[in-house]
């Protein structure tokens, strides 16, 4: 695989499957990892939530080695190191790191759980107590321990470092560092999106209430809360005007169940003017194609200092970033025309570009380009030997999170492609090749094959992402869970399986009409139908035994292996099911008619692998935590029931106060011992 030549020169942490990385960056043998190749590979570093200063070339970023997180610090200028010192794997996460603007103060968040941060505690460890979630300030330079600031999250730094507003239970609080923290208010709701005006006398906030949200203001001296134009809606990402006299946001709502694909305008994005209160609609999607709203994975809403908004919309059907005047509106100006879809942007520090990641010209990849705000041929900022993702700005600097199919999730800076820090590489595993099928109705869909080692016919396995909203890649993945799962994959193509990862329908990155495609989950389970014609294409293959395909995945992936199994155990031999959903029958819908209700609840049930089970014949291994707040621990329950009941062969691991994306990597570890145990004696043992 071809490498940039800044790669080549820096200093990439090479491990043996006997070895994990050492944070100094050398490769030093430790007796407590098991010496295998899953084992050793899993605990690769993984390197995550990467945040600029905005003032200075000074990151900070996360990195998971083996389920031991730290906050690691690094620059052009500044050596990359962790600034905590955290050891073992105690399922305990980092998240929401931030530096002051001067790059002086770090603040981070240790305990909770990132993904739910106002649910109950979490204790994947089970510790005799749940360990607090707290929010931790440090000098970045110094190296005392960081000092604990106060139970919460949210956290964001005034603008001269020397304040910090957090957040917990729907709480606002203050810590000034010279004495305990203070709490400001008590709302309703609970707060998001928490930041300073420039002159630190405010607060601008998302609260987010039952089924709508509002954007607030909280004056900090005077401790006094006002509301800017509430909706009967969502009100999303405010952002101050660059003089601070005005906050933008956006306002949206969605379509009733029964009109979800209506051409109406559902949004609009508004400015508010601080002093008198007066909102005005700057612009309103127009009906047709992107009349719904849909955001990138990041900040959808930005005002430079040129006076413009910059927002994303699929008038194309594509995910592109748009400007338009904060002053008089008009029509919007597309940036991004040739980016098919845009995944994430940020504007330049001085306002008169942005940068985006995109998979122009390559729907099966990722890269950096810069434009213009006034107009011009976008630029590819990186190379096709990586994949590249979510830029972020030190100072003037751009760095960004890079992977390969040999290289986990790592910071780089984009010049040069130089990495921040120490990099890992899993030096046995081959790029998965990129595959495009068709299903029944003819939609052409997406895959990655990994080829297994050795003479075949090979038994085979497809592979369902969850989300549904993902993509995989034909590389590791910048999201921790499917990293773990990439590595999964390439050991089960090692071990003699041909893999094959479908990106189905309803998933990310191939358009509006893709994403949104007609009769998915419990309205027909469509989606489905590009996994049966991946299982049927697998079984095509002259290297591949036709009676020794399987199928495994977590959560809408777990739910579409249960499916399978359900409706196909004369293709799919065998499946693992990681927290997957069983039944989708939901009631109470306010905007459907009684009989309506009816037909919605009977399509959900044929919808779900329990509208099948009575067909459901072949083995499968369930895995779920018990402390799962994404899929209730009760789908897997209520299978192990039906299954018991009806003689069908099944194997279970329960993992006790477990979340969805497991926080410990001994679970992770124990998790894919047992599928590959399982597979082995149902697959591959089979012939």
């Amino acid at each position: 695989m071809k490498m940039h030549p800044a790669w080549l020169a820096s200093a990439l942490l090479v491990l043996s499957v006997a070895a994990t990385p050492a944070l100094g960056g050398q490769s030093e043998p430790r007796n407590s990892q098991p010496a295998d190749a899953l084992a050793a590979n899993l605990a690769l570093p993984f390197a995550s939530d990467l945040t600029g200063a905005r003032r200075a070339p000074v990151f900070a970023w996360i990195v998971d080695e083996a389920g031991a997180r730290n906050v690691w610090i690094g620059g052009p200028d500044t050596p990359a190191h962790p600034r905590t010192t955290y050891t073992g794997d105690e399922g305990i996460e980092l998240s929401e790191p931030q530096l002051s603007q001067d790059g002086r103060r770090l603040l981070f968040v240790r305990g909770g759980d990132a993904e739910f941060p106002e649910a109950s505690a979490p204790n994947t460890g089970t510790a005799p107590e749940a360990p607090e979630q707290a929010i931790f300030v440090a000098d970045v330079a110094g190296a005392e321990a960081p000092v604990k600031v106060g139970l919460g999250h949210g956290a964001a730094f005034s603008q001269d470092g020397t304040r910090i507003a957090y957040t917990r239970k729907g709480e606002i609080w203050l810590w000034s560092g010279d004495a305990a923290a203070r709490r400001l208010a008590t709302l309703a709701g609970s707060v998001e999106d928490l930041q300073w005006s420039p002159d630190g006398g405010q607060l601008l906030f998302t609260e987010q209430r039952k089924g709508h949200s509002f954007i607030g203001l909280l004056d900090v001296e005077r401790r006094a809360i006002r509301y800017l134009g509430p909706t009967l809606g969502q009100s999303s990402d405010p952002i101050f005007s660059p003089d601070a006299r005005q906050v933008a946001f956006i306002q949206y709502r969605d379509p009733p169940a029964d009109l979800k694909d209506s051409a109406a305008s559902f949004w609009s994005l508004r400015v508010a003017d601080i002093a008198s209160g007066i909102v005005r609609t700057v612009w309103t999607a127009p009906n047709g194609k992107g009349g719904q709203f849909a955001g990138t994975r990041g900040r959808n809403l930005f005002w430079t200092a040129s006076g413009h908004l910059l927002f994303p919309w699929e008038r194309t059907g594509w995910m592109h970033v748009y400007a338009v005047a904060a002053a008089n509106g008009g029509a919007p100006r597309d940036l991004t025309p040739d980016a098919n879809e845009v995944e994430n942007f940020t504007p330049t520090p001085d306002g008169k570009a942005i940068v985006y990641a995109a998979n122009a010209g390559n729907l099966d990849a990722r890269q950096l380009w810069r434009t213009a705000i006034a107009g011009s041929k976008p630029t590819q900022l990186t190379q096709d030997d990586a994949f590249i993702f979510r830029p972020v700005f030190g100072g003037d600097r751009l760095a960004a999170t890079a992977t390969d199919a040999q290289r986990p999730a790592h910071m780089v800076l984009v010049e040069g492609m130089k990495p921040l820090g120490p990099v890992a590489i899993a030096s046995s595993y081959a790029k998965p090749e990129t595959i495009i099928f068709t299903a029944t109705d003819g939609l052409q869909v997406h895959g990655q094959l990994f080829r297994g080692k050795g003479p075949g016919p090979h038994p085979a396995l497809i592979f369902v992402h969850g989300g549904p909203r993902r993509q995989m890649l034909p590389g590791f993945n910048p999201m921790h869970y499917y990293s773990n799962a990439y590595v999964r994959n390439q050991q089960f193509a090692a071990l003699g399986y041909t893999v094959l990862s479908v990106n189905y329908r309803s998933g990310t990155n191939y358009g509006r009409a893709f994403r949104e495609a007609a009769e998915t989950g419990r309205g027909g389970a469509s989606e489905y139908r590009d996994v049966l014609a991946g299982g049927q294409w697998l079984a095509k293959q002259a290297d591949v035994d036709p009676k020794r395909i399987g199928i495994w995945g977590g959560s809408w992936g777990g739910y579409l292996t249960a499916l399978a199994l359900a409706r196909n155990s004369d293709l799919f031999a065998a499946g693992a099911d990681f927290h997957g959903v069983h039944t989708l029958v939901r009631s109470g819908d306010p905007s459907l008619s009684p009989d309506a209700e009816l037909k919605a609840r009977e399509l959900q049930w044929q919808s779900s692998p329990m509208g099948s089970i009575a067909r459901w014949r072949s083995p499968v291994l369930i895995v779920h935590g018990d402390d799962d707040k994404n899929v209730d621990h009760d789908q897997s329950l209520l299978l192990a029931r039906e299954l018991t009941a009806r003689g069908v062969p099944f194997e279970e691991l329960s993992l006790p106060n477990e979340r969805h994306e497991f926080f410990r990597y001994g679970d992770w570890l124990a998790s894919y011992r047992a599928t590959e145990t399982f597979f082995a004696r149902t697959l591959k043992a089979r012939k």
